[in-house]
């Protein structure tokens, strides 16, 4: 194990912008290094040869990787991981971690709230207060949807899947759900395929991560078989998503309504779907409490004090589970 005054040698690079609690933490307890952004650019000589660790927001390609030749630890916060290049992570002997269960139940809460508001029209309801409608003009009109009756589908059912799915189970409405693979000792209903799930649904609610082979999964087909009735809500990755085709399928009644937390290509949202009166839009704010921000900021941080300190991960990705630390 690694005494403390050994730790603080090791060199952790931190790009810009990250958790203030998490800097906070890395500089009491390792040799932080600051960079602009994760750009292979922008190393230097010294940061070649001393960074072993990086704890980071941003995506991190096989460039930053092969700029650090040192590098044994990528500790990447968030539970997505689709922006770190970790293929070539495992092919050169370097841990991955997220930061998997402490945002859980934060971003499961997040994905019921944008479904309600999606439904019941519920910010255009506070607005219709706030601007003075309601003493001017009266009632806001009523939504045309409910939650009643719903038969909801879930597209990826992890950890946040299941989470959201207990939580519509107590609403009383029946669940079902697409992964790549059936999931061992789950009731819920198993659909081999997205397009056979959004056929039996007219509620689906996309937590899947992002990556090729979930690009553009939710397309006009599925927007179509999800029907005139469906809802759409995202809290997944924007790049699952063919948003062309989904402001589209609002736009001609394709489908009802969406509600989306996250995009292709944040901050950018495109105009059609701003324009939408039936899509509720919220800026990738999933797991954005300060409570939750904390815990993963701690995890993050865990994750590299327990590989330096005792040679083992906490939060391991799958792909890189194999990994051993060198030395």
């Amino acid at each position: 194990m690694m005494k403390a005054e050994e730790l603080q040698a090791v060199a952790i690079l931190v790009p810009a912008g990250f958790s203030d609690h998490a800097v906070g933490r890395i500089e009491r307890t390792f040799r932080r290094i600051a960079i602009e952004r994760a750009d292979p650019a922008l190393v230097t000589d010294e940061m070649s040869s001393t960074v072993r660790g990086i704890a980071s927001f941003a995506g991190i390609n096989a460039a930053m990787m092969d700029a650090l030749p040192n590098l044994e630890l990528i500790a990447s916060f968030g539970v997505g991981y689709d922006s770190v290049d970790v293929g070539h992570a495992a092919a050169n002997n370097i841990m991955v971690t997220n930061t998997p269960d402490v945002l859980t139940e934060e971003v499961a809460d997040t994905a019921i709230g944008l479904l309600i508001n999606t439904i019941r029209d519920l910010p255009r309801a506070e607005t219709w207060l706030r601007d003075g409608s309601w003493a001017k003009k009266g009632d806001y009109p009523l939504s045309r949807l409910t939650l009643r009756a719903r038969r909801v589908g879930i597209f990826g059912m992890g950890r946040i899947g299941r989470a959201i799915a207990r939580r519509l189970e107590a609403f009383g409405l029946p669940v079902a759900y697409h992964n790549r693979r059936r999931v061992e000792g789950l009731a819920y209903q198993y659909h081999p395929t997205l397009k056979g799930l959004a056929e039996a649904v007219d509620t689906l609610i996309s937590v899947a991560p992002g990556g090729a082979s979930t690009q553009k999964a939710v397309n006009a087909e599925i927007l179509s078989a999800l029907g005139a009735n469906g809802v759409f809500v995202n809290i997944g990755r924007g790049s699952t998503v063919d948003e062309a085709a989904l402001a589209a399928a609002l736009a001609n009644g394709t489908i009802a309504a969406a509600g989306l937390d996250v995009f292709a290509a944040e901050p950018n949202v495109p105009k059609a779907l701003l324009d939408a009166p039936n899509a509720s839009l919220l800026p990738h704010v999933g797991s954005a409490s300060q409570h939750t921000r904390r815990a993963m900021a701690d995890l993050c941080v865990d994750n590299l004090v327990s590989w330096f300190g005792e040679h083992r991960p906490l939060t391991p990705v799958p792909e890189t589970a194999n990994v051993r630390a060198r030395g």
